[in-house]
C-alpha cells in the first residue's frame, strides 16, 4: 500500500510539472502573439511592394522569436514551481539549476530534458496561430504563405528548445533571456504608440529596433544610434542578469556565457528570416540584420567581463598561503651567560626551563652603559653574570660561556 502511495505520489509530481510546462509555453506564446497582433508588430499584409516585403520579414522574425521564448519560459516556470527531481516526496520550489540540489547527472539531465520538450510541445501552439492568419498573405515567391509561416514557428520552437536546456542548466541564461524578452516588448510596445502618436498611423516595428530616422547612418547600411542601442543594451543586460548568479557563487562558465542567450535568440530570429537578405530594406531593418551578431558578442562581453571581476575580488579575499615558523628559544638576556637549565619549578611560558643567573667575575666593558636601577651611571667595567645549571642535568657539564651586551 506504501509502495503504491509513494509511486502516485512520484507520477503526480511528473505530472505536474509536464502540465505546467506546456500551460506556462502555450500561454506564454498566446500572449505574446495577441499582443503583437494588436499593437501591430506581426502584420501578414497583402501587398507585395517593398513596404509588404519588410512586414512579411519582420513577422516572420517575430514569429520564431516568440515560438523561441514560450519554450524557455514555459521550461524555466515548471522548474522553479515544481519538484525538479522525479522520486517519492520531492521537495518543492528548488531549482535544478541549484548544484546543490543535483539529485545526479543522469537524473537531472533527464528532467531537464523532459521539461525543456514538454515546453516545446505547448509552444507548438503558435503554429496554428500565425499560419492562419499568413493565409491573407500575397507572396510572389511561394504558393503556401501559411506553410512558411508555420514552419518558422517550428524553427523557433527547436531553437527555443535548446536554449531552455541551456536556461535550466543556469540561472543566469534564464535571467538574460528574460531580461531580454522584457525589454525587446517594452521596445515594440513604445515604438508602436510612438507611430500611432505621431500620426504615421500603425507601423510594423522591427525586433529589437527603434526607429531614429534616415539620418546617421554609416555608409548608407549601418543606424549609429540603433546600433550604439542594440549593441549597448545586451551589454548592460549581460552584465546585470549575471550579477546576482555570479553574487550566489553559480557555475562560472554559465555566468560567462549568460550574456549571449538573449541577443543569440535575437540574431538567430533575423537569419532565419532573411539568411541572404533578400528582400530587406536599407534602413533599420537592414541595420538590425546586420548588428544582431555584434549584438551578440557585446552581451557576451558584459557577462565575461562580470564573470572575471567577481574571480578576482574571490582570489583577493581567499586568505593567502600561512607560513608556520617554530618557536624559537628566548635569546639570554643582556650580560648573562648561557650555562643550561635551571631549577625543575622554574618554567617560562611554553615549559621552557629558565636559567638561573650568578654573578661572576668583572669584565671590562668600553664606553658607558644606561643608567642601573640605582639611578647613576655604572663605571666603565661592570660586573657581568653567569648561568650555573643547578638541575638534575647538571651531571652533563656547563655549557659554552656565551653572553653579550647590549
Amino acid at each position: 500500500m506504501d509502495g503504491v502511495r509513494l509511486r502516485d505520489m512520484a507520477v503526480r509530481g511528473w505530472g505536474g510539472s509536464v502540465a505546467l510546462a506546456v500551460g506556462v509555453a502555450a500561454g506564454s506564446a498566446a500572449a505574446q502573439l495577441g499582443l503583437g497582433y494588436g499593437l501591430g508588430v506581426l502584420v501578414w499584409t497583402s501587398a507585395t511592394d517593398t513596404t509588404g516585403v519588410s512586414a512579411w520579414l519582420a513577422s516572420l522574425a517575430w514569429t520564431t522569436w516568440i515560438a523561441a521564448t514560450s519554450t524557455v519560459l514555459g521550461a524555466v516556470a515548471a522548474d522553479r514551481l515544481s519538484a525538479p527531481r522525479p522520486g517519492p516526496a520531492a521537495p518543492v520550489h528548488r531549482s535544478t539549476a541549484d548544484d546543490r540540489a543535483r539529485p545526479g547527472l543522469i537524473a537531472t539531465t533527464a528532467w531537464r530534458l523532459a521539461l525543456a520538450l514538454t515546453a516545446a510541445v505547448g509552444s507548438l501552439i503558435t503554429v496554428p496561430l500565425v499560419a492562419v492568419p499568413a493565409r491573407a498573405a500575397h507572396r510572389p515567391d511561394t504558393f503556401s504563405p501559411q506553410t512558411i509561416a508555420g514552419g518558422y514557428a517550428i524553427v523557433g520552437v527547436a531553437v527555443g528548445l535548446l536554449v531552455a536546456v541551456a536556461a535550466l542548466s543556469s540561472r543566469a541564461v534564464a535571467t538574460n533571456v528574460m531580461a531580454t524578452t522584457t525589454w525587446l516588448w517594452a521596445l515594440a510596445v513604445a515604438s508602436a504608440l510612438y507611430g500611432i502618436a505621431g500620426a504615421q498611423g500603425s507601423t510594423t516595428a522591427q525586433l529589437g529596433v527603434w526607429r531614429f530616422g534616415g539620418r546617421y547612418f554609416l555608409e548608407k547600411i549601418f543606424s549609429l544610434p540603433g546600433a550604439a542601442l542594440m549593441m549597448g543594451v545586451a551589454l548592460v543586460i549581460g552584465v546585470l542578469a549575471a550579477l546576482p548568479a555570479g553574487r550566489r557563487g553559480d557555475n562560472r562558465v554559465g555566468v560567462a556565457v549568460s550574456g549571449a542567450a538573449g541577443p543569440l535568440m535575437v540574431a538567430a530570429a533575423y537569419f532565419l528570416a532573411a539568411p541572404r537578405l533578400v528582400g530587406v530594406r536599407a534602413d533599420e531593418q537592414l541595420s538590425a540584420y546586420l548588428i544582431a551578431p555584434y549584438a551578440v558578442i557585446a552581451g557576451l562581453a558584459g557577462s565575461v567581463l562580470l564573470s572575471g571581476v567577481i574571480a578576482h575580488r574571490e582570489q583577493r579575499r581567499a586568505p593567502g598561503a600561512e607560513v608556520i615558523v617554530p618557536r624559537q628559544p628566548d635569546p639570554p638576556p643582556v650580560g648573562v651567560a648561557w650555562l643550561g637549565e635551571g631549577p625543575a619549578h622554574a618554567q617560562r611560558d611554553g615549559g621552557a626551563p629558565a636559567p638561573v643567573a650568578r654573578p661572576t667575575a668583572d669584565l671590562p666593558v668600553i664606553g658607558r652603559v644606561p643608567a642601573w636601577p640605582g639611578g647613576a651611571d655604572e663605571p666603565e667595567t661592570v660586573r657581568m653574570t653567569e648561568v650555573r645549571m643547578t638541575g638534575p642535568d647538571a651531571a652533563a657539564g656547563p655549557a659554552a660561556r656565551s653572553g653579550s651586551l647590549g
